[in-house]
């Protein structure tokens, strides 16, 4: 068993390698650990449903650091290593090969896994899910010879992985069983955006539709076959119905686990020398006054830097504002703040929505909660600071171009 004043990463994704660079970097000179389950080196997940998947991006651009930066920084990284248990009274870790790795902090960034489709026909060759480089190196190969595809499921993967095949020539149908697509995300107002975004790019919708089966043919999926009968011919079947945080190895160790691994503001769990941190971690978040589970870049880029301090003792908590970004055909959007499902009264635009270049501001009463620019560029501070500042806004101002947002908060 190795030394237990190691530092060890659970986890090898952006996450964990961003907690590597900040204990180094913060001055931890001990031995540090990584531990990943897949054969590549850590590397970002966006642009495998957008640039890379696209063809935009080389390969070699996804990878958080360079090959060497681990040796040069004497990270002990191990790739195709999986932990199979925890032991927070012994700090321990068991390995899949039967070995233990003591550890005097423990780091969990074990990420979330896609879910699966529990329905006939999900384990037919052509069924594809997208988390792994090499899910998204089978789904650019894939548009490559496909003529039409389903995606089941209208969220940000799914509408992504749209947005790729309609680039590629390849014919789209989205199944989808609320009546929008990013409808519980976005609301009515700003989900119909979308809509019409993918609409205006000849992408079919069937809404209010659920899968009942995927057909196949010699092994291969060849359709979908709804539940109201309908029958779509497809190529191939890409899932995006969400995914599930992977906290299956705190919760067997009796740590507290709800939607993820409960932490508080410093990223600490319910045993103090476990962390956890990126899209496993539902933290308490000091400005929300609640806890949350994003699952988005940009929690998994800076939530490990809170952790990795707090990990070496020092007195920080994770307080910023969720972010995330897509970017789909020529619309580009940052979506600042939180919004809970049902959680506003109105939802205020600034800017032209047919045109697609506008800010979207959800409110409660007069209250800014989240602001999401739309090939508008340069305004995610102003937006983070309107809604970190609580106060209340005049909406015809608000809604006025020509008033800077800075304005807005003075």
């Amino acid at each position: 068993m190795a030394t237990s004043n190691a530092l060890v990463i659970a986890g090898a994704g952006l996450a964990g390698a961003k907690a590597a660079e900040t204990l180094r970097a913060e001055g931890f000179d001990g031995p540090l650990v990584l531990l990943g389950d897949e054969s590549e080196r850590p590397y970002e997940r966006p642009p495998l449903s957008k640039g890379y998947l696209m063809g935009r991006s080389e390969r070699e651009k996804v990878y958080v650091h360079p090959a060497r930066w681990y040796e040069d920084h004497d990270v002990d990284l191990r790739l195709g290593t999986a932990v199979t248990a925890l032991d927070p009274a012994a700090h321990e870790l068991t390995l899949a090969d039967g070995s233990r790795q003591g550890y005097a902090k423990l780091l969990l960034a074990t990420g979330a896994t896609p879910r699966p489709l529990p329905v006939p026909g999900a384990e037919l060759d052509g069924v594809l899910l997208l988390r792994r480089l090499g899910d998204s190196d089978l789904i650019k190969e894939t548009f490559r010879t496909a003529q039409q595809i389903v995606v089941v499921g209208g969220g940000w993967i799914g509408l992504e992985t749209t947005a790729a095949a309609r680039a590629a020539g390849v014919a789209v149908t989205v199944v989808e069983t609320a009546e929008l697509p990013l409808l519980q995300v976005l609301g009515r107002e700003v989900a119909q955006v979308f809509a019409d975004l993918h609409t205006d790019h000849e992408v079919v919708f069937r809404y209010g539709a659920e899968v009942a089966e995927i057909t196949g043919t010699l092994g291969h999926a060849d359709g979908v076959r709804l539940t109201d009968g309908t029958q779509i011919p497809a190529d191939a079947v890409i899932i995006g119905v969400g995914v599930a945080p992977n906290s299956g190895l705190a919760e067997d160790a009796g740590l507290e686990v709800d939607n993820g691994v409960r932490v508080d503001a410093q990223l600490r769990s319910s045993h103090p020398d476990v962390h956890a941190a990126g899209d496993v971690a539902n933290a308490f978040h000091p400005f929300l006054g609640t806890h949350v589970r994003v699952e988005h870049w940009a929690n998994a880029l800076h939530q490990p830097q809170v952790a990795s301090r707090a990990m070496l003792g020092q007195d920080v908590a994770y307080d910023r504002l969720p972010y995330f970004f897509t970017d789909q055909y020529d619309l580009g959007m940052e979506y600042t703040g939180y919004v809970a499902p049902g959680g506003y009264d109105r939802v205020v635009f600034r800017g032209d929505t047919r045109s697609r270049e506008f800010i979207a501001f959800w409110l409660s009463g007069d209250r800014v909660l989240a602001g999401m620019n739309v090939n508008v560029w340069d305004v995610v501070e102003p937006i983070r600071a309107l809604v970190t500042s609580g106060r209340t806004v005049d909406t015809a101002r608000l809604a006025d171009p020509g008033v800077p947002l800075a304005d807005l908060v003075t």
